[in-house]
């Protein structure tokens, strides 16, 4: 039985609601959300009872990649908002007990920030050397084979200096040169102005792809993701920089850092967050994202609960007390949860509280992303046209270059577009799910006349009033240190139906079963029952001997 846990901070016990903000909430009728629209729904997300807000970028920019193309880190999007319209957001989130994290994206900038115009213009430039620079190879091809997330190729010639620029993501995306001290010394200037703000922290966008081996060699690994990986993710050198942005910007501040790092092993993950090496509060790892396809293949497979669950598994037990976990069902580049793993038609509200129960009962700090909570679903979308994401066009481009007709590419897009996530908030049965009363920029789902926040929090059984549960579990005295710090263990791993773990502390033990399947399933566990602590049906239980468990049924039981 545990009874350790590690230091304890502010964010153990967290929940954090991700908004982006384009798609969240418009306050002057221009079809896109902003800044004062959050404003608007702060005491909607403090009565769910998230204490952190992620808030996607809101920098200004070309909006190439919708925000994640910086071209200037210290000025607000005009679309946005405005800089007092941001210092007006922290303090009013703060009056509520809710701190602000914004995204920090410093793998790379805009190709229309300063620094990269005037990297641009010469090879003598002072700043030449801010951004990734290489000379063609003898037959004038790019210096290696590395792709790009968004292109086939990871490097852009440029004709003025007869010179390639390397690009990660989109070729309006050029990568930052993380070994020249300058870019680094300005990128920590630029933390310290805003963690200056009253800030609680960053969530740090592919912060594991910062260090850039000097020699630039082949990918040699092509079946795993976009060849080049194996060299830029995870190395030595992000290390090194992560620890001097602790030494040189976090170190003075009580803040959460969340690193995105995809190409993550548990071992890395322990490297990343566990506090002694002073790196970053936790990670967003990946494995789980990628049972049910081949993101860079654009290949769908089926869902196998027995893997996700000693994946699951494996995050919870190898970074016990050697670190610390992120939890998470969506965010702004994943499907909705609902049509991914549950059952969006006949059992939508019943699963989605049963995906939720699930994933909040780990260790680890929960992230809900806006409408994960009223159970929003996939929007069906039937023509390339309909879509606005950068990777979407990408993937059903080569989907159609592999031979697949343009109406299975759209089929997979319609399980796995980073669109279904962008789809504007359901606020109300008004027009446009009441998030503009002009044309959003994205249209809204057709659903949102029976799925709509007003709808939902005036309606106790909904979907938000379980997560307002679920969070009150975790940040209260009776069940909180079992559910942030206590061990876990994982019962029936080869069980393809039912999820079911302990979590034990300090003489407290928690049984979490849930049925990922729309069938009734019986089941036997070896325990006593004291208490139902949580239940997505009404069903009355008094054993864990042949208990029934109905389609997607999700229960939390005190045990001893």
């Amino acid at each position: 039985m545990s009874t350790e846990k590690l230091a304890p901070h502010w964010w153990h016990n967290a929940v954090v609601y991700q908004i982006y903000p384009r798609s969240f909430n418009d306050s002057n009728g221009d079809g896109i959300g902003d800044i004062p629209g959050i404003i608007e729904k702060l005491d909607y997300i403090n009565k769910l009872g998230a204490n952190v807000i992620w808030l996607s970028p809101v920098y200004k920019s070309p909006m190439d990649d919708n925000g994640y193309d910086i071209s200037d880190y210290c000025e607000i999007a005009p679309e946005f908002g405005t800089m007092a319209d941001m210092e007006r957001l922290i303090t009013e989130a703060d009056k509520r007990g809710i701190k602000i994290v914004m995204d920090l994206v410093v793998n790379h900038t805009s190709d229309e920030h300063p620094w990269f115009i005037e990297s641009k213009s010469s090879k003598d430039n002072p700043k030449r050397d801010w951004y990734i620079w290489k000379d063609p190879k003898e037959d004038g091809s790019e210096p290696n084979n590395w792709e790009s997330f968004f292109t086939p190729k990871a490097w852009e010639w440029d004709e003025n200096t007869g010179q390639y620029y390397l690009h990660l993501f989109s070729s309006k995306q050029p990568d930052l040169n993380w070994a020249n001290p300058e870019v680094r010394e300005a990128v920590y200037d630029m933390m310290h102005f805003w963690l200056k703000k009253g800030l609680g922290g960053f969530r740090m966008d592919v912060i594991n792809m910062i260090g850039k081996p000097s020699d630039f060699p082949d990918a040699t690994i092509f079946d795993s993701g976009v060849a080049g990986w194996e060299h830029w993710a995870n190395n030595l050198l992000c290390h090194q920089y992560l620890r001097e942005m602790h030494e040189k910007v976090l170190s003075h501040y009580d803040v959460l850092t969340v690193g995105e790092t995809p190409f993550t092993t548990t071992l890395d993950g322990r490297y990343y967050s566990n506090p002694a090496r002073n790196e970053v509060s936790m990670i967003f790892h990946f494995e789980h994202m990628s049972i049910d396809r081949e993101e860079h293949n654009a290949v769908r497979k089926p869902f196998d609960l027995v893997e996700f669950k000693a994946i699951m598994s494996k995050w919870q037990d190898d970074l016990y007390q050697k670190g610390w976990n992120s939890l998470y069902w969506n965010n702004h580049d994943q499907p909705r949860a609902v049509s991914r793993y549950g059952d969006d038609k006949e059992y939508r509200i019943i699963s989605a509280k049963m995906l939720g129960t699930a994933l909040h009962m780990m260790s680890g700090t929960p992230y809900i992303y806006q409408g994960e909570e009223l159970g929003m679903t996939n929007k069906h979308f039937t023509d390339i046209s309909e879509f606005n994401d950068l990777m979407a066009k990408f993937h059903y481009k080569k989907m159609l270059e592999r031979g697949l007709t343009p109406q299975k590419a759209i089929e997979f897009l319609n399980y796995f577009s980073r669109d279904h996530a962008r789809v504007p908030v359901q606020w109300s049965n008004e027009a446009n799910a009441g998030f503009t009363s002009g044309t959003p920029w994205l249209a809204v789902n057709n659903n949102y006349m029976q799925i709509n926040a007003e709808q939902a929090t005036n309606d106790s059984d909904s979907v938000f009033h379980h997560y307002r549960q679920l969070i009150e579990l975790r940040q209260g005295d009776e069940y909180g240190d079992v559910i942030v710090y206590g061990k876990h263990q994982l019962l029936d791993p080869e069980d393809a139906d039912v999820y079911a773990y302990l979590r034990s502390y300090n003489g407290k033990m928690l049984l979490i079963v849930a049925n990922f399947s729309k069938k009734s399933q019986t089941r036997d566990y070896d325990f006593s029952l004291k208490k139902v602590v949580l239940n997505n049906y009404d069903d009355e239980v008094s054993s864990l001997s042949a208990l029934s468990l109905r389609p997607y049924q999700a229960t939390i039981f005190e045990v001893e």
